[in-house]
């Protein structure tokens, strides 16, 4: 079945096609269809349906079919696998969804600014609003995109995202749900014939997350690196690459002023150096901070004639003035914008730049036993890569209790398809190859776990960062961690220290060993559970914590 001849025909066909329309088109179409509002500031502001306030992870599945079932690990909790003729069906009920609606919207864009592996991408949509989405977060075509790997055999997503599927339909072939009915949303991915479909969820995010994991299937077999992680650049045409999870600081410490940024998201590393996938930003609003966050609220907030702007605010409260009231968290708390990179200040345009000098995983440990600051040997890097560890805060009805450790492989583990091995060795040749220094920096707790000690200062990670990314750390002496396995610099400028090594700001001494070896057991289940039996290195596993 060719489906993507058949999505040519649909469009042919489609008695309303608005085929790569100027970019004040769409923000006008998407007024008139009224599938936005416009806010004080110029900026559209749109809502979707409960059940799209966010990704639809247990909706998302990916086709399995022999030839490349063995590029993936299915034994992921992400990586749900769809046999083709499921795939073939939604596909086909998607393009029958089209041809019954009033107008159809096509873009073609890239992912990648690099033309050696820019992705072509052509989305088709019965809305306007997916297609801005896309001008915002997508690269245009570049002028050598014959020059990439994937000119001849781009991505074709046919989004349909406030339709559903025929639950009858699909029973025995999509999830159930809790109230025993068969799901009727679908965003699925066909690695093989390059194809993408979404069905019912109106989240922005499941377009630009689909096409991320696409990239982060695609780039390795092509012996690039794919990293969920921000980039910027000094003054001396130094990049660095910093990796994190939510809560960790990535946002913050990648915004320095002193260095322009490429990309806050999405990155590839080839033999060429390392280039931004997005064009844009999709940025959680919920409790920004005018003025900690300025870069941020300024791309989304700034004043301007609503066919200019463009910027795209998604399920927050908006008054009836238009004015947005990003600390109500009724609907969602996770409100989102999207807005193009170039409404940032400090950007480098061409969104690329040579191997990264520095590479820092950000972690925020809440049990507060972690050091503030470790350097990594590739071994542990892989490692640490692997495992993208961080903790969260868990609450109950009388407060916050303790902390939960989460462990997202890759920082970023539903978007990290192939199997784990294949990224962590790619990590560790890059390193060697380019000489990049790998470090760890905790921007958790310090003096006791959360609700005893106090979380880091973030003018003293900012000197550490710093450390880092000028070189200060390469020369000093450092002392082995034996229970993490890490490598902890006995001076940092400006950071005193003692607080260095965290046992020495904790009072209880015995407390502090107790919550150590705790979470250095954590790990080490962790790694055995997901990585038993994937075929990791010995030296690899050895700087597992708690082994």
């Amino acid at each position: 079945m060719d489906l993507k001849s058949d999505l040519t025909r649909a469009i042919q066909s489609h008695s309303n096609v608005f085929d790569n329309i100027e970019r004040k088109e769409m923000i006008e179409a998407v007024v008139d269809n009224k599938e936005a509002i416009i806010s004080e500031s110029g900026a559209l502001a749109t809502w979707t349906p409960p059940e799209s306030t966010g990704r639809s992870p247990k909706d998302t599945y990916i086709v399995k079919r022999s030839e490349s079932e063995g590029n993936i690990d299915w034994t992921s909790k992400n990586n749900i696998p769809l046999d083709e003729e499921t795939f073939n069906m939604a596909f086909q009920d998607a393009l029958e969804l089209l041809g019954g609606k009033e107008k159809a919207y096509t873009t073609d864009r890239v992912v990648g600014a690099d033309s050696n592996y820019a992705l072509p991408v052509k989305t088709v949509t019965d809305h306007a609003l997916t297609a801005l989405f896309t001008d915002n977060m997508f690269r245009p075509v570049p002028d050598d995109i014959s020059k990439s790997c994937f000119h001849e055999n781009g991505f074709q997503l046919l989004s349909i995202p406030y339709s559903k599927l025929d639950r009858k339909k699909y029973e025995g072939r999509l999830r159930k749900l809790p109230n025993g009915n068969t799901g009727d949303m679908i965003v699925a991915m066909d690695m093989d014939r390059r194809l993408g479909v979404i069905v019912g969820s109106a989240y922005m995010g499941s377009v630009k997350k689909m096409l991320f994991t696409v990239m982060n299937y695609l780039l390795p077999l092509e012996g690039i690196l794919p990293l969920h992680c921000s980039a910027n650049e000094g003054e001396k045409s130094d990049s660095a690459l910093l990796l994190g999870l939510s809560g960790t600081g990535k946002t913050s410490l990648s915004a320095d002023p002193t260095r322009a940024l490429l990309g806050d998201d999405e990155h590839g590393w080839s033999d060429d150096g390392i280039a931004n996938f997005e064009n844009g930003c999709y940025a959680k609003m919920i409790n920004i901070n005018p003025e900690k966050e300025k870069d941020i609220y300024d791309a989304v907030m700034h004043q301007d004639d609503y066919l200019r702007h463009g910027s795209m605010v998604e399920n927050a409260m908006v008054y009836p003035d238009g004015r947005f009231d990003y600390d109500d968290e009724r609907f969602t708390p996770n409100s989102r914008a999207s807005y193009p990179l170039r409404y940032l200040r400090n950007i480098k345009d061409s969104s690329t730049a040579g191997h990264p000098k520095t590479i820092l995983f950000l972690t925020a440990d809440a049990y507060g036993v972690l050091p503030p600051l470790s350097k990594l040997d590739p071994h542990q890097a892989m490692l640490w890569f692997l495992m993208g560890y961080t903790s969260k805060l868990a609450g109950t009805e009388t407060g916050i209790t303790e902390p939960v450790a989460t462990f997202s492989r890759f920082f970023g583990q539903p978007f990290m398809p192939i199997n784990p091995d294949v990224y962590a060795s790619m990590l560790g040749e890059k390193m060697e190859k380019h000489g990049t220094q790998v470090y760890l920096i905790n921007t958790g707790w310090s003096g006791g776990a959360y609700g005893v000690g106090k979380r880091i200062d973030i003018n003293l990670t900012r000197k550490m960062v710093d450390a880092a990314l000028n070189g200060d750390l390469v020369d000093v002496e450092y002392e082995y961690n034996e229970l993490f396995h890490l490598n902890v610099p006995k001076t940092c400028p400006g950071v005193p220290s003692e607080m260095l090594f965290p046992k020495n700001t904790w009072e209880d001494k015995e407390a502090f060993d107790k919550a150590a070896a705790k979470l250095a057991q954590q790990f080490s289940d962790e790694f055995d559970k997901s990585y038993g039996h994937k075929n990791i290195k010995e030296n690899v596993v050895n700087a597992c914590p708690g082994k």
